[in-house]
């Protein structure tokens, strides 16, 4: 097993992927390391993430980036780039992710895992340094359903420490895989293929899939959400001011919740002032609208932002009581090169953010969303995105243990 480099384990270096954190070891395990040790998981060592988790390529981490074990030179996506690029690589069976706008199931859907993140607290974030809490999420990057759905059942469940946990509903998720679909209702979310840089390879791609879960049994329909498109423009000021004033001016913890705050993380933290110009382009983007909106508008544009939330999720949750889950594509698009050194700070931000617009919206609202591979275009890895009820992670796996079992993504 490996950990994303933003987990602490207890005498084990740790630096999110930044040189300006070099050199921090935690003094204890997270609450999800020990859950796995305490279950017999052997821990093989820390995955390389992205700088501080802002990026969903795989290209700003320190020292270097992470190739896509599918195609060297390609990104692996990211944040959790060096979990699903292990898994992928067969080097682990299973590794732990991190998701605040996808980072779980960009990389899945780019190295062809199996990447769940789970309802919003269901998973305490406990000894994981935090981007926006309310919009962090941990969970299972495995190559199989099996071991997801597993290792999910050993670190779901209130610690008593996170303040993102408000009564977690926890299942034996290893139940659920030999269900099948027939009868299950399953909505293709129409606004999911409509964005901008769609690959209709891609979207062509997961429409097969659909078509395979059909003759499987299942019900599929068209259903539209308005409030995805809005959900992912809520990201900006969530992510963006949020990230400012907890992970950067907060020094990684912040202030104003009752959990466990690691006091040496913070104070290690708390040296980035000195050596700014080390941090990522990607983090000072992200950091210059977060401090204009904080000051230019003292922070009014996250206070809506986490308000129309409500009514984002409200959307997802209407269709949600109509159908038993959503499909959409992860990303809209396949793996693409790596930034060459020496490109342009536009390329270098591009690929670092241009295939959110599906994932991200599901991190605003908190449902549980799947990434399992569906097929290959040109080679490399399509991720099909199955949407649930918050806690109704078991359908999720229900319906990505089916297509599974009935087909070998590899040959698709």
């Amino acid at each position: 097993m490996a950990l994303k480099d933003n987990v602490a384990l207890a005498g084990v270096p740790m630096m999110n992927g930044s040189s300006t954190l070099e050199g921090f070891v935690p003094a204890y395990d997270a609450t999800v390391v020990s859950r796995l040790l305490d279950a017999g998981a052997t821990i093989l060592g820390k995955a390389t993430c992205e700088h501080f988790c802002l990026s969903g390529g795989s290209h700003t981490s320190d020292p270097a980036p992470v190739h896509n074990p599918r195609r060297h030179g390609y990104i692996s996506g990211g944040s959790s780039s060096g979990s699903a690029a292990l898994v992928a690589a067969g080097e682990v069976d299973m590794a732990i992710g991190g998701d605040q706008g996808g980072s779980i199931r960009i990389p899945s859907a780019f190295c062809g895992t199996y990447g769940m993140k789970p309802t919003h607290g269901l998973v305490p974030y406990t000894g994981i340094m935090p981007i926006e809490a309310t919009v962090d999420h941990a969970g299972p990057i495995t190559s199989n359903v099996h071991d997801n759905a597993l290792m999910l059942e050993v670190i779901a469940g209130a610690d008593g420490l996170d303040p993102r946990q408000y009564a977690p509903e926890v299942d034996i998720y290893t139940e659920a895989l030999g269900r099948g679909v027939q009868g299950l209702k399953i909505g293709m979310l129409s606004q999911g293929f409509q964005l901008a840089n769609q690959d209709p390879r891609v979207a062509d791609k997961v429409r097969e899939a659909i078509a395979r879960l059909e003759s499987l049994g299942a019900v599929i329909d068209d259903v539209s959400v308005a409030e995805h498109s809005l959900a992912g423009a809520l990201w900006q000021p969530i992510g963006c001011e949020g990230l400012t004033a907890q992970m950067m001016h907060g020094n990684g913890m912040g202030c104003g919740w009752k959990g466990l705050y690691d006091v040496a993380l913070l104070d290690r933290h708390a040296h980035w002032r000195d050596n700014a110009d080390a941090l990522s382009a990607t983090l000072k983007l992200c950091m210059f609208v977060g401090q204009y909106g904080l000051e230019r508008y003292n922070g009014r544009y996250y206070a809506k932002a986490q308000n129309i939330a409500r009514r984002a999720r409200a959307g997802y949750d209407q269709a949600l009581a109509r159908y038993d889950l959503l499909l959409m594509p992860t990303v809209p698009i396949i793996a693409q090169p790596l930034p060459e050194p020496g490109a342009s700070l536009a390329e270098y931000v591009a690929r670092a953010f241009e295939m959110i617009g599906n994932t991200a919206p599901l991190d605003i609202t908190g449902h549980p969303a799947m990434s399992i591979p569906c097929g290959l275009v040109d080679g490399l890895p399509v991720g099909l995105m199955l949407v649930g009820r918050h806690y109704a992670e078991s359908t999720i796996y229900q319906a990505a243990a089916a297509f599974e079992a009935g087909f070998d993504w590899q040959t698709l």
